[in-house]
């Protein structure tokens, strides 16, 4: 990464910095800077926005710990409602979003735009881990593609939507999933997955449960 010296002037910083008394001062001064919206629901135009996207990013934090930050792809997000989304949660080499909704139940993920129109959309709610073999098991599952190596789907209640601006994002082109962790996952087969996450997914990193089943 790379910072360079560029000109710019006060029209363009207005609209960068979204303005609301017109064009921006000179430099080094403060100005009035229109900041995130906030909704209580995903609206029509958040649920396109969500579709579109190849990428989002989980966040969760115990009540003392570390804090974790996942990127997730497979197009295993969906939403169920305006205040109600899930995400599919495969097997991996730790299970630290599961843990930490025992302990704490605040989540928030993240999509923004690496492609088009600049945004950033953050869901705040709640959420709990759901198993295979659980109730509400079987009805979710079956709305997700048949991904191999599910481990859990996360169901989340949503409390808020942010929106920003997203102008700081770069641009980057989609160019194709990764198949590596579903071969894996494959050539695993369920009883080889189920060992793996039996000796890997149990524990944290800090060492407190996730709640992974028998």
């Amino acid at each position: 990464m790379f910072f360079a010296s560029i000109e710019i002037n006060n029209s363009e910083i207005a609209r960068i910095f979204q303005c609301k008394d017109g064009p921006a001062p000179a430099l080094g001064r403060c100005w009035s800077v229109s900041m995130g919206k906030f909704f209580s629901e995903l609206a029509p135009g958040h649920q396109e926005f969500i579709q579109n996207q190849q990428i989002f990013f989980v966040a969760t934090a115990p009540k003392e710990g570390r804090i974790n930050l996942s990127p997730k792809g497979y197009q295993s997000f969906l939403v169920l409602g305006p205040n109600q989304v899930a995400f599919v949660n495969l097997v991996g080499s730790g299970n630290e979003t599961a843990g930490h909704l025992l302990e704490d139940k605040r989540i928030t993920v993240m999509f923004c735009a690496f492609e088009g129109n600049p945004l950033i959309m953050k869901i705040y709610g709640r959420g709990r881990s759901i198993h295979p073999g659980q109730p509400d098991w079987n009805e979710l599952d079956a709305r997700f593609p048949p991904h191999p190596g599910k481990r859990q789907i996360v169901l989340i209640e949503v409390e808020s939507v942010q929106t920003s601006c997203g102008e700081g994002v770069p641009l980057f082109d989609y160019v194709q999933d990764r198949n590596n962790l579903l071969q894996w996952a494959i050539n695993k087969g369920e009883q080889g997955v189920a060992n793996y996450q039996d000796k890997n997914n149990r524990l944290t990193i800090d060492g407190k449960p996730t709640g992974l089943p028998d």
